[in-house]
């Protein structure tokens, strides 16, 4: 093992050589990919369309080029899915990863083009590792196998060589074969679209191998370790897989599940890398473990403009290149990127950490946060305010959702916690009573609005049953991939659904 990690720490040099050089030239990398990239696409259609020949700076791109939302490009998506080429992006694109819809649209259709496999989703699943190896030279990774949790994938029913399915899907599906070596479960069973049946054969298949690595959402992980657990009767996961010493995780918030994993994998050895990996790209990996940002990865064929949270929504927002984004402002992100996504704004709000590096922490989603009276929540503030409340009070939180309790003629609005916990708080009133201190603490408009009860009344916290959250997945079918729980909602939708399955769970016990 000494000889094949020295080998991998020799082959990993260059490219951390690389990434070195974008640490320090970011701007000018930036720019390269930008003009590579619209040199690539000048004769597609929506490159004679807009012109992309005559832009010659950062300006002229932006000022030729609109924010684009999903919407905007599906009229083009949909003719990709039907087999037409050279739209977007040169060539024909085969794969689309279908994630969670809009307004309009129950399920969004991201293509994957060749060029956006190999040189950004490949390109950061190895750097992950080249960072790993880094970081840890002496680590024992490729003596067993990594498992990745991941989705399912179906042939698209608009063309019969389009097909579509979950990212982790279709990163599998295009891998090298050699892969299968150093991965679990197999490709059979990795791509079983019925969740509760792929945990029973990803159980029966992983437990006698010696799994050293798991990569996927931390939610949907610890549904998988819960289930090997009480399969096996083990106590904690390192009595099934004893050098097992890495997980890869993103999707959501590691912050509510932190204290969860420490307890099943009770290891100072355990090492936790995060990476920001979505349908549309593979945008930062955390090169620091002692700090809970990210490094923004500049060369994998992505342009980034980003867009202060703010200005969102009104007439031609103003879009900053990284050369102009400050330390700690709240910015909705803008990329452009090889797979034929131009100046798309991709749903997710990023406050920047450090310049140099560029370094970045998720903050939440452009549309998942509560403003219903003036507040303006975002995720970055509830997962902080829930981690103050579980350390005070000795809580645990498995799952948990907001929304608006709206005014009425007698009664002030608020705001209602739905929780389920793997460990009660002491004291749910106490819970709820730091969850709202620490909320003022990170967010002024908050405060504002609960100075004296005068706009916002006290939150409601309620205490769900065990399995409501699984059960609303369920039923929703969501169970397993990238899905997520919604974790803040400008309207009652998904509470009330929530709280009715809460109550039919409630009686039946």
């Amino acid at each position: 093992m000494p000889l094949v990690n020295s080998l991998l720490n020799r082959i990993n040099s260059s490219r951390l050589r690389s990434i070195d050089y974008f640490r320090r030239h970011p701007q000018e990398v930036q720019e390269q990919t930008l003009f590579n990239l619209l040199s690539r696409a000048k004769n597609t259609e929506y490159g004679q369309l807009n012109g992309f020949s005559r832009f010659k700076s950062i300006a002229d791109f932006q000022q030729g080029l609109p924010v684009m939302e999903y919407e905007d490009f599906k009229p083009h998506i949909d003719r990709m899915r039907s087999g037409e080429e050279n739209l977007l992006w040169p060539g024909k694109i085969s794969w689309f990863a279908k994630s969670s819809g809009t307004t309009q649209n129950k399920s969004k259709f991201i293509p994957v083009s060749r060029e956006g496999l190999n040189g950004c989703h490949f390109r950061g699943s190895r750097d992950v590792i080249a960072i790993y190896f880094d970081l840890y030279p002496k680590n024992g990774l490729f003596r067993g196998k990594g498992l990745t949790l991941g989705g399912s994938h179906q042939v698209d029913t608009l063309s019969g060589s389009s097909r579509y399915g979950d990212l982790s899907a279709i990163l599998l599906q295009n891998q090298p074969w050699w892969t299968d070596f150093i991965r679990t479960p197999s490709q059979r069973v990795a791509l079983i679209p019925d969740w509760e049946q792929k945990l029973e054969k990803i159980t029966g298949e992983t437990l006698a191998q010696n799994v050293t690595s798991i990569t996927g959402v931390p939610s949907w992980n610890l549904v998988m370790i819960k289930h090997i657990l009480n399969h096996t009767g083990k106590s904690n996961l390192l009595e099934v897989w004893p050098n097992l010493e890495l997980f890869i995780h993103g999707g959501v918030s590691f912050t509510p599940y932190r204290d969860q994993y420490f307890k099943l994998i009770p290891s100072p050895q355990m090492h936790y890398m995060e990476a920001y990996n979505a349908s549309e790209g593979f945008f930062a990996i955390q090169d620091n473990p002692e700090t809970d940002d990210m490094l923004l990865m500049l060369d994998y064929g992505v342009f980034y403009e980003f867009i202060p949270a703010e200005q969102l929504g009104q007439p031609n927002p103003p879009a900053y290149p990284i050369g102009e984004v400050e330390v700690g402002k709240n910015y909705a992100m803008l990329i452009t990127t090889s797979s034929g996504l131009w100046r798309y704004l991709i749903g997710d709000t990023v406050t920047f950490t450090s310049k140099s590096p560029y370094k970045i922490k998720i903050t939440g989603r452009t549309r998942h946060f509560i403003n219903a009276f003036g507040e303006e929540i975002i995720i970055d503030n509830a997962e902080k305010a829930i981690k103050k409340a579980c350390d005070a009070t000795g809580a645990q939180v498995a799952e948990y959702t907001a929304a608006p309790v709206y005014m009425e003629t007698d009664k002030k609005g608020s705001h209602e916690w739905l929780i389920e916990f793997n460990v009660d708080p002491a004291s749910l009133d106490e819970f709820s009573r730091l969850l709202d201190a620490a909320l003022c603490e990170v967010n002024s408009d908050y405060e504002a609005k609960r100075y004296k009860n005068i706009t916002l009344d006290f939150p409601l916290v309620r205490s769900l049953a065990k399995g409501t959250f699984f059960e609303w997945m369920k039923r929703n079918n969501k169970l397993g991939g990238q899905n997520k729980v919604p974790r803040l909602s400008n309207n009652r939708d998904y509470a009330n659904q929530l709280l009715a399955i809460h109550r039919e769970l409630s009686s039946a016990s």
